[in-house]
């Protein structure tokens, strides 16, 4: 899967721009107030809907599934729930 030309997007490696997504959710839990809460809620949303479209690939145009790209994607979605549930307060 990393030497397919879905590896990378606009040139950037899937990997990084994990990389980039994971640290926005550790950033957002360190700062204070409603800053981190929807810095956090924005992150989780934005790495959720990309992991679907990552997943989709796999599955349908890939045909091989990554158990990483998976444990990340649940992830992903228990970090946007969670998120979700500290924007309501």
């Amino acid at each position: 899967m990393q030497s397919s030309h879905y590896a990378a997007v606009l040139g950037v490696p899937v990997s990084v721009l994990g990389f980039v997504g994971y640290s926005g959710l550790l950033l957002s839990a360190v700062l204070q107030g409603h800053v981190g809460v929807y810095l956090g809620f924005l992150m989780a949303l934005v790495g959720t809907v990309f992991s679907v479209y990552l997943t989709y690939l796999e599955v349908f145009l890939i045909h091989a599934i990554c158990q990483w790209c998976l444990a990340s994607a649940a992830i992903m979605v228990a970090a946007v729930i969670c998120a979700a549930l500290g924007a309501r307060r």
